[in-house]
């Protein structure tokens, strides 16, 4: 058989040649292999491969896969690595949009011309000794359709990107120098079921294989555990598929609990072999105690040791219980988060120590499930998933989003009921990834795929898997915009559904558990009102939790270095900075949203008192008695007192203990703090009271001199000289003769736009408060004086914002102090301001902050319910949170006092309650640029000081607006009151 080129169009041809999918198992010559797990029966084929690049099909050449063809001459290419970040095409970024669009013309099942193909050649030399085994040659992973061809002879042809493609090449493979031959094209019709949201690349991305198989070896094994008698007894069932030379063949069970032996069973060899028996007590898996068992399976051969394998069990249970989805008995609700195999510099070619980091901070940030959106990933993130304990919904490399927009023809929608073209292709990839994936604990749930409408495949697809499995749940989210098909999927599964529509929902649908599979878009400075969603799954058993979207920023590093977006390469189409969606970035450095999210999704409840503390365990299987409490008072910011205690309390119960700090002085700003620890001393969840505060403003009896002409007001006392202009309002603040003042202080109503603001059109409906920052007039009102201080009243006309002024009085004391106080009544003719506050231009030297309010990362009025009191400093340049597009960041609320500091002067801000920002930019400059090395070299020090500030929102960004309480009133007076001196 030769290569058909007409396969790559057809859909019903989606493989030639390959090995039917098997379990990923860990195989091994001997035991000491299996101790340094390095197996001598497998050997890798990453690395340095000769390759030729062709714009089209029709362009490659046809004979450079025989086996005389030289191809000395070829430039290297890196295996596993992607064309476009080798030199050969553009990265592309578009989320539903097909990449040909625009393009080409083309319905479903057809490729575009423009399809760049990939000719890759390795040569392998191999001894008599390997060939005595058969040989297969496996590829984990190829985007997104590729041709074999061994020593000239064509083996087979594959699609599916993200599992693994095996051949048996036994019969192709000499002794001495083999020459392995591979064509990768990078669109096929397979094409038009992998539109996930994320960048388009092509080539071989993960790693090839060549595996040895032993003339009488393992095949396949199914690992299945049933869970009985109160969760206190478990059958271990074992399916085994042997081949080769089963004749004297012999294989021998062995199932340790650490270095305890807890069965041993030696049977003979057969093609299938069934063993089943019974653990007393088991210890279960589950996230928060991910405990394995490992199996070791030893395949004998006239006595000799064959092969041995090692695979490691997890004893749990998964099922829906009474409506509810439950992990060995108990309610599940998943704190989950949507992660793509992603590497600002290689891709979706991610190594196995960055996947660990990954998993590492999910577990360090409260998260307790990972959606694999949307493809199997590589083998690895299951096996750290067990070990870890990390719930997972893994998905089939299925989506087709971009044929069911609102202006594609329906009739064209994939893979709706298109059965004979279709449904082989789709089950395939269910079954490649089932069969592949079975025998991880930590997988709970199958996804079918994401956004692919619904209809009868899809169904089938269901049906297939529960016939495969009927240990895990079936999931699929489209079941919510085509519900044609019911059974589709045994979970109600929504996206991005507002808080309080899922609880609508859920009082008039109890037909199935409730989660939400994308939730929380995370789009640059976003997360607002994230605890609503957390308040549901305490109140409503039905909702289950959700996932947040998603995990890492998708950014690339340019040549320079510097993370890039979509449209950056001069790719087209594009959905531009639509991939920065984590709440960590593309470096894997910790976004500010964390912060909101590890408080939010912790597994610990307090209710805080100035007499009591009511503690809660939310976990399922977890004593707090595990865990150090500690309690501690802080005044002013700084701490005072701390008490450690250890809290015995089971799952699911509630104590209340006395606070121990209970006599507080409310002239100082006290809080408690309540702080758990693991045994790692890593804190795993926190709360805090503040006490009730009285803030005293007190001034030190010394006399002001004012010196008034028709043009300027000075205001002067011992070491300090305000100035202000009547057509300006304050132009100088001098203390000892330093100046800390460049650009007059102004109202400022008007905020950089956050991406969510961007897409909610905040922009055109916000408009008329840009201007009202910049070009209000200024009104000198009058003078007030007084022996120990001097008023100096202006107006503020904002434009086209009706008849109402602001007004702002600066009230200057004898110790050198300036009061300032702003108030304005906007009329509810107008939209509500994004912000009410004072913008204070300061001299670039001034970098450094310490202030006492909620830290230490930014936080806003919708999300600042895991930010803690406390008094932190931070420098100014390091105030701006590196989102890809620059947009409002650095904010901090609840804040008393605030210190800008050049190293020998100070510029000191007092109030009750404010937010503030200190950054290098204003806010302008953040909204006229797209990238970060846009803004302009830092020249001042920027201090924007609020009564308040419009929340940042986050449902989702396509239209989601801040929610009503955390918007500006525009019918009630607002008031700002702060005070400004210089040291």
């Amino acid at each position: 058989m030769n290569m058909n080129k007409e396969w790559i169009k057809d859909p019903k041809v989606f493989q030639i040649g390959r090995l039917d999918p098997k379990a990923s198992l860990k195989v091994y010559r001997n035991k000491e292999e299996m101790e340094r797990n390095q197996s001598s029966l497998s050997v890798l084929l990453n690395g340095q491969w000769k390759f030729e690049y062709a714009e089209s099909i029709e362009e490659t050449n046809d004979k450079f896969f025989e086996k005389d063809y030289d191809c000395s001459n070829w430039k290297n290419i890196q295996v596993p690595g992607h064309l476009q970040l080798q030199g050969y095409g553009k990265p592309m970024y578009v989320n539903q949009t097909y990449p040909w669009s625009a393009s080409e013309q083309i319905v479903p099942g057809e490729i575009p011309h423009y399809n760049q193909v990939g000719s890759y050649v390795r040569y392998v030399s191999l001894n008599n000794e390997q060939l005595t085994n058969k040989v297969h040659i496996r590829f984990n992973g190829v985007e997104s359709a590729f041709a074999l061809w061994i020593n000239g002879y064509f083996v087979g042809y594959s699609e599916d990107s993200f599992t693994p493609s095996t051949f048996d090449i036994s019969e192709f493979i000499v002794e001495g120098i083999n020459k392995i031959a591979v064509q990768v094209y990078r669109f096929c019709s397979g094409s038009w079921l992998e539109d996930q949201d994320f960048w388009r690349f092509s080539g071989i991305f993960r790693d090839v294989e060549l595996l040895f198989i032993p003339k009488t070896s393992l095949e396949d094994l199914k690992v299945v555990t049933l869970l009985k008698e109160n969760y206190t007894m478990a059958t271990v069932n074992l399916d085994f598929s042997l081949a080769g030379n089963l004749n004297n063949s012999e294989i021998k069970v062995t199932l340790y609990n650490g270095l305890e032996i807890v069965k041993q069973i030696s049977l003979k060899g057969e093609k299938e072999v069934h063993v089943s028996f019974d653990v007393n007590n088991p210890k279960l898996w589950s996230a928060e105690s991910a405990y394995l068992y490992q199996l070791v399976v030893e395949v004998l051969s006239n006595g000799q040791l064959s092969e041995i394998c090692k695979q490691a069990i997890g004893i749990r249970e998964f099922r829906i219980i009474n409506g509810i989805m439950c992990i060995n008995g108990k309610r599940i609700v998943f704190h989950g988060v949507n992660r793509h195999e992603f590497s600002p510099k290689t891709g979706r070619v991610i190594s196995y120590e960055e996947t660990k980091r990954d998993l590492q901070i999910m577990k360090e940030n409260n998260i307790n499930a990972l959606r694999t959106s949307h493809y199997p990933n590589n083998t690895f993130v299951y096996d750290l998933c067990d070990e870890l304990g990390l719930y997972c919904i893994d998905e089939t490399n299925l989506e087709t989003h971009g044929t069911w927009s609102d202006s594609f023809d329906p009739s064209l929608f994939l893979p709706d009921n298109k059965e004979e073209q279709w449904l082989d292709n789709v089950l395939d990839r269910a079954n490649s990834m089932y069969e592949r994936d079975k025998n991880h604990p930590s997988i709970i749930i199958w996804s079918l795929g994401n956004e692919s409408r619904g209809g009868s495949v899809l169904q089938k697809e269901a049906d297939f898997l529960r016939e495969k499995d009927n240990t895990r749940v079936i999931h699929y989210e489209g079941l919510s915009h085509d519900r044609r098909y019911p059974n589709t999927s045994d979970i109600e599964s929504q996206m991005y559904t507002f808080a309080i529509d899922c609880e609508k929902f859920i009082a008039e649908h109890t037909e199935k558990p409730f989660i939400l599979c994308e939730y929380a878009h995370s789009m640059g400075n976003s997360n607002g009102a994230l605890y609503k969603y957390i308040e549901l799954e305490k109140k409503l058993p039905l909702y289950q939790g959700g996932f947040i979207w998603d995990f890492a920023d998708q950014a690339l590093y340019d040549d320079e270095g510097v993370l890039r977006y979509g449209g950056d390469f001069k790719e087209r189409p594009s959905d531009y900075d639509f991939c920065g969606n984590g709440i960590v970035f593309a470096d894997r450095t910790i976004t500010p949203k964390m912060q909101e999210i590890k408080y939010c999704y912790q597994y610990i409840d307090f209710d805080i008192n100035e007499r009591i503390i009511t503690i809660t365990n939310r976990y399922l299987f977890t004593n707090l008695n595990q865990f150090n409490f500690s309690i501690e008072l802080y005044c002013d910011g700084k701490l005072k007192e701390h008490v450690r205690k250890v809290i015995e309390l089971k799952p699911d119960e509630t104590t209340v203990i006395d606070n121990p700090f209970n006599n507080i002085d409310n002239h100082h700003r006290c809080h408690v703090v309540v702080r758990v620890y693991d045994e790692k001393n890593h804190e795993i969840a926190h709360d805090q009271y503040l006490y009730p505060y009285h803030q005293q403003m007190t001034h030190a009896h010394s006399k002001v001199s004012v010196i008034e002409d028709y043009l300027n007001i000075g205001v002067v006392g011992n070491g300090f000289a305000i100035k202000f202009a009547k057509n300006k309002g304050l132009t100088s603040m001098k203390y000892d003769d330093e100046e800390m003042i460049r650009v007059m202080p102004r109202p400022q109503f008007f905020r950089a736009s956050t991406n969510n603001d961007v897409e909610n059109k905040y922009g055109y409906r916000y408009a008329a408060w840009l201007p009202a920052s910049m070009f209000a007039i200024v009104k000198f009102v009058k003078i007030v004086r007084n022996e120990e201080s001097c008023e100096v009243h202006f107006d503020y006309q904002l434009p086209n914002l009706g008849e109402e002024n602001v007004h702002v009085i600066y009230t200057v004391y004898g110790d050198g102090e300036v009061v300032i106080d702003m108030s304005y009544m906007p009329s509810s003719k107008y939209i509500e301001m994004p912000a009410f506050g004072m913008m204070f231009n300061l001299y670039r030297e001034y970098d450094h902050v310490k202030y006492l309010g909620f830290g230490p990362e930014e936080n806003y009025i919708d999300r600042n319910k895991g930010a803690l009191l406390g008094e932190y400093e931070y420098d100014v340049l390091e105030n701006v949170t590196p989102y890809l597009y620059p947009q409002e960041c650095g904010n901090r609320t609840k804040v008393n006092h605030i210190i800008i500091s050049n190293g020998k002067n100070d510029f000191i801000i007092k109030g009750e309650d404010l937010e503030f920002s200190a950054l290098p930019y204003t806010p302008f400059e953040l909204e006229n640029v797209k990238h970060q090395d846009e803004l302009p070299v830092p020249y001042q020090t920027v201090v924007c000081v609020y009564e308040k500030q419009m929340g940042i929102a986050g449902d989702d960004t396509w239209g989601a607006r801040t929610h009503d309480e955390f918007l500006l009133s525009n019918n009630e007076k607002h008031h700002l009151r702060l005070s400004i001196k210089g040291k």
